[in-house]
């Protein structure tokens, strides 16, 4: 071995003996380490009858470790991931691979201010025009690499401000997209601020923020602009009852994949207001949104790739099996007109639809409907590229999205809770999931769900659904069972059965199946261990308006989740 190799491997070593030394330093002088971990991995066999995908290595996984360090107003951390290979279908945007460094921070607060360098999340209000998040199920992450400033020079004023590159993909460690995103968020607490002159019953918070995204202009054909900037208004009245939001947010002009590259700019407006007391609330919420695709490269190859801001969905985000992953509803960020309303009452204990326990009713409404729009093109090709014309809160007549849904919820006893939801959803299936030419799936679910308490440690949940429709795959019912031996062990079953029900289906090739699967778990201290053996549908599943493709499957699944 040569001298300088010899000279340049002790070198390393040191470099990296320099943080664990840095560490035991701190670590005498009185910091912290926490941390977690988890992992999903699943075995893979063929199953020519539901479609199953077997990839060329049976057994893939995901897997993610987080470690934490910190002392007093030092914060220092890290996640390792690996996807050796990641499971099928997973992420939703581009691919990951190898092992290696996901995520790493340093950061520190002093007096008012905090300095945070390397990764990290963050939201401008409602994310209108800037929200960096993670869902890790999905396989979404655009954590910004770079720096963020957060400083509160008065009672009542935060101020923010960011720079940096974002997530895009994993190969062998995280690979950062071609844009870079800069921001700002300014917002006044007048409660705070004005302390004993605020003497109005409630708080006032009024909010503003810019963000721009730099990538060079390397089109041969568009002159398209570099720099793209969106700010953002907000304001928020909050009292004991009410809770009131408004926010509006203008995009200029950003030709990019999504919108067909024309120099059209956006905007969003959404408003909400709550209210609520003691067994009653009611919420009611519209929110427009028009070409508001903001991402930090003009070419991301999906949309799940590279966004900065977040659109948030106006439709219930629904737990049960059968509408939360055949057909729940992802906001249209090109266009879309949507407005939700719920209610929710509490019937007293004693009366007659109360009992000895009370009664819990929930009604909720949503709907969604595209843009009125007018094309734009005939006259010359330079209007043709201002694509059309729209106005705020103008719908058209084609309805997206419809969702009624009632959820009855009693105690009838000290050892039982019985729950009743129904549903009705109108679902343009061509649009939400990308399937041209698909009619629009209307459907009918009720769903039936039961707790029975046998002791203090052992009990039974239960649910049995049924969907009825006459378009898609046709009917489905399903049947769940979960005993739970408390604190330690739980045993869950369950079968979702698509037996069609429909000549003109059947006659398309539509095919009655079983999918069954068993699950076990145990859970001691901080960690958590879940076997699965089964079969998954093909479906979609979906976090917050977001959702991702997932593919059908057959195996062996572990999960373990740890934390320390």
């Amino acid at each position: 071995m040569r001298l300088s190799e010899i000279r340049n491997g002790l070198i390393a070593v040191a470099a990296c003996a320099m943080p664990f030394m840095a560490f035991a330093q701190q670590q005498a002088e009185g910091g912290q380490l926490h941390g977690n971990f988890s992992t999903d991995a699943q075995y893979y066999n063929e199953d020519d009858d539901i479609g199953a995908i077997v990839p060329a290595q049976r057994l893939a996984y995901n897997a993610w470790m987080n470690l934490i360090y910190t002392s007093g107003a030092f914060e220092a951390g890290t996640r390792v991931e690996s996807y050796e290979p990641s499971l099928a279908g997973y992420p939703a945007g581009q691919p990951y691979s190898g092992s290696g460094i996901g995520y790493r921070y340093a950061k520190y607060k002093l007096s008012d201010l905090e300095v945070t360098a390397g990764n990290f999340f963050e939201q401008f209000g409602q994310g209108l025009v800037f929200r960096s998040y993670e869902e890790r199920y999905l396989g979404v992450d655009n954590a910004m690499d770079g720096v963020r400033v957060k400083y509160k020079p008065f009672r009542g004023i935060y101020l923010k401000a960011l720079a940096g590159r974002q997530r895009f993909n994993f190969d062998n460690g995280q690979v950062k997209g071609v844009g870079l995103v800069r921001g700002a968020d300014a917002e006044v607490n007048l409660a705070e601020l004005l302390d004993s002159l605020w003497t109005c019953r409630g708080n006032l918070i009024i909010g503003g923020s810019f963000v721009s995204k730099y990538q060079e202009d390397r089109d041969p054909l568009l002159e398209l602009p570099q720099n793209v900037g969106a700010g953002a208004v907000r304001i928020n009245f909050t009292s004991s009852r009410w809770d009131l939001y408004g926010e509006y947010a203008y995009k200029i002009n950003d030709p990019n994949g999504k919108n067909g590259f024309i120099y059209k700019p956006g905007e969003a407006l959404l408003l909400n207001a709550t209210y609520s007391s003691k067994g009653f609330g009611a919420s009611v919420g519209a929110h427009s949104f028009d070409n508001m695709f903001f991402q930090s490269d003009r070419a991301a190859p999906t949309p799940f790739d590279l966004n900065i801001n977040f659109l948030p969905p106006r439709a219930k985000q629904h737990t049960y099996n059968l509408p939360a992953t055949l057909y729940p509803y992802a906001t249209q960020p090109n266009g879309e007109v949507a407005a939700q309303g719920e209610l929710f009452y509490k019937f007293k204990k004693g009366t007659a639809l109360g009992g000895k326990y009370g009664t819990k009713l929930a009604v909720n409404a949503s709907v969604a409907y595209a843009l009125d729009t007018t094309r734009l093109g005939a006259a010359d090709d330079t209007t043709q590229r201002l694509g059309y014309t729209s106005r705020i809160f103008g719908a058209s007549d084609r309805r997206y999205f419809q969702d009624i849904n009632v959820e009855l919820r009693k105690k009838i006893s000290d050892s039982w809770e019985l729950a009743v939801t129904y549903l009705n959803l109108a679902y343009d299936i061509d649009v939400i999931q990308g399937k041209p030419g698909k009619p629009v799936v209307y459907t009918d679910i009720i769903i039936i769900e039961g707790l029975h308490k046998f002791s203090d440690r052992t009990s039974l949940r239960f649910e049995l659904q049924h969907l009825s429709t006459k378009q898609d795959q046709g009917n489905w019912a399903t049947a769940l069972a979960e005993l739970t031996f408390s604190p330690h062990w739980f045993l869950a079953a369950m079968d979702q059965y698509n037996y069609v029900g429909n000549p003109e289906l059947e006659a398309k090739g539509q095919e009655a199946l079983h999918y069954p699967i068993g699950s076990v778990g145990y859970i001691h201290g901080g960690n958590r261990f879940q076997v699965n053996y089964g079969r998954q549908r093909a479906g979609i599943f979906c976090v917050g308006g977001v959702c991702r493709q997932v593919p059908a499957a057959n195996g062996l699944t572990l999960s373990i989740t740890s934390t320390f």
